[in-house]
């Protein structure tokens, strides 16, 4: 009888285990074929010395990557850019979050404002940003009324200033979103102990809410991280193939060696961009995992 038992059981198990496999075989083999194939087809082009004679040179594609000036300067921009707005967005849009969860007036109105740029095409939004940057445009003629000089924003220091306020304004409201309904999670339990025991907002904020924040947190950083590398986008509508040097990135990079048709060059950057990127998450998860392992607990 219990020998009966268990077989039934193992071939429950069984059946449960290739349902699983066949619901998952589709998905699998799109992955596959469209995003782990392939990587490794980037990964080899990036190891031989032409699409011709396909010898392998392994590492010196990287070597004549990383002593290319160009490359060093769209890298440069890029870190900079992503160390300035990935942080900004992750906090400002935890202070909207925060701010719209107190009672304060026109809350709907404010949630509304922050979400309306996700219904606004890119081209519209640069269009926007071009009148309000441009040499004879608002801002200079509101600079004027203070007696200061117009500015050539796109062309000048200040350019990557113009582009990390074209981030924020795109990303807030969707990591606002994503925030508030991690607050509206954490257990009212908490907070109403909390404020019986006497727990001023700064304690609430970092010894409660902040610990059940820290999976959207995470979320929150790695997706503003991926969407600043593809700022490349807004920067080429504004600016063009080859910009103010404080504008290159990245993308402007690979885009032109791209026209050029120097895969290898290519292949060892996509690579170099993607090994960044898995470190800089990987390095995320770290600090999530013991940051909130706690609340998991």
């Amino acid at each position: 009888m219990k020998l009966k038992k268990f077989a039934a059981k193992l071939n429950k198990r069984a059946r449960d285990f290739i349902n699983g496999v066949l619901w998952l075989t589709p998905s699998f083999l799109g992955v596959s074929v469209f995003y782990i194939l392939p990587f490794f087809v980037i990964v080899y082009y990036s190891m031989i010395d032409n699409v011709i004679h396909r010898n392998f040179v392994f590492f010196d594609n990287f070597v004549t990557l990383f002593q290319n000036q160009a490359f060093r300067l769209a890298a440069s921009n890029t870190l900079k850019f992503s160390m300035i707005a990935v942080p900004l967005a992750v906090i400002l849009s935890l202070m909207i979050a925060l701010m719209l969860e107190a009672r304060i007036p026109l809350k709907s109105q404010f949630r509304t404002f922050f979400l309306s740029p996700l219904m606004v095409p890119v081209a519209s939004v640069v269009l926007i940003w071009q009148v309000l940057f441009h040499y004879n445009g608002a801002i200079n003629e509101l600079l004027a009324l203070f007696g200061a000089d117009s500015i050539d924003w796109l062309q000048s220091e200040y350019n990557q200033l113009v582009v990390i306020l074209l981030f924020l304004w795109k990303s807030l409201g969707y990591n606002m979103i994503l925030f508030m309904a991690s607050l509206s999670n954490i257990p009212r339990e908490l907070l109403e102990v909390a404020d019986v025991e006497g727990a001023g907002p700064v304690y609430k904020l970092f010894a409660i809410k902040m610990r059940y924040l820290s999976p959207t947190l995470l979320f929150v950083t790695i997706l503003s991280l991926i969407n600043s590398f593809k700022v490349f986008r807004e920067a080429y509508l504004l600016t063009g193939d080859y910009p103010y040097e404080g504008l290159y990135m990245l993308q402007h990079f690979m885009n032109n060696i791209f026209r050029s048709l120097d895969y290898q060059r290519l292949a060892a950057a996509a690579v170099t961009m993607a090994v960044a990127m898995v470190l800089i998450i990987a390095v995320l998860f770290i600090a999530e995992s013991r940051f909130g392992k706690d609340v998991e607990g």
